[in-house]
């Protein structure tokens, strides 16, 4: 299969058989979608940017008071990776996280991720003359409560340098079960 390749030199000129072809190949030897997820999050590590822990032990602040409370495990993986735009993308990170997830969660954890940053905004807009309120355009949606709740029990409250944090590695396998259990790039 290494030497096969398919006939088009344009993708709208593809045959049933070459996107068959280039599943078979995708499947036979899958991108390790799950490493470079985390390696998106452990890239964190290393950019603390005036908080008083790096953006990395934030993100294991958010996902172990996630796991505490309960929360299913979907959800400590949205709690874990909810920011590892911002190092890529700080403009967009929400943005950027929503997109790299969206084939792994579910509709509302995407909505949940695309607008945290935005919901996270009440807590210090205001310090920028800017609305803290602006999260009240989506009022009505049917996660804005749990965005609300998200940012209120587990994301602002995730920057303690004394907080006893699970390791990484506790939630390694839950990213690679998630990753596993997505959409396929051809479904």
């Amino acid at each position: 299969m290494q030497d096969q390749t398919v006939s088009f030199t344009q993708m709208a000129d593809g045959t049933r058989e070459d996107y068959q072809l280039l599943r078979t190949i995708a499947e036979a030897k899958p991108a390790p979608v799950a490493e470079n997820i985390l390696g998106l999050l452990t890239d964190l590590g290393d950019h603390a940017g005036g908080f008083r822990v790096d953006r990395l032990e934030h993100s294991l602040q958010v996902a172990t008071r996630a796991m505490r409370d309960g929360a299913d495990e979907e959800m400590i993986c949205v709690a874990l990776l909810h920011d590892i735009g911002d190092m890529h993308a700080p403009q967009n990170h929400s943005g950027f996280a929503a997109e790299v997830l969206k084939p792994y969660i579910s509709d509302g954890n995407y909505w949940l991720v695309r607008h945290h940053g935005l919901f996270q905004g009440y807590y210090y807009y205001h310090h920028f003359d800017r609305d803290r309120n602006a999260r009240d355009e989506y009022r009505g949606h049917a996660m804005f409560e749990a965005t609300v709740e998200f940012c209120e029990k587990w994301d602002r409250k995730s920057f303690d340098p004394e907080y006893d944090t699970a390791p990484l590695d506790e939630f390694v396998p839950m990213v690679h079960r998630l990753v596993a259990n997505g959409r396929g790039f051809y479904d």
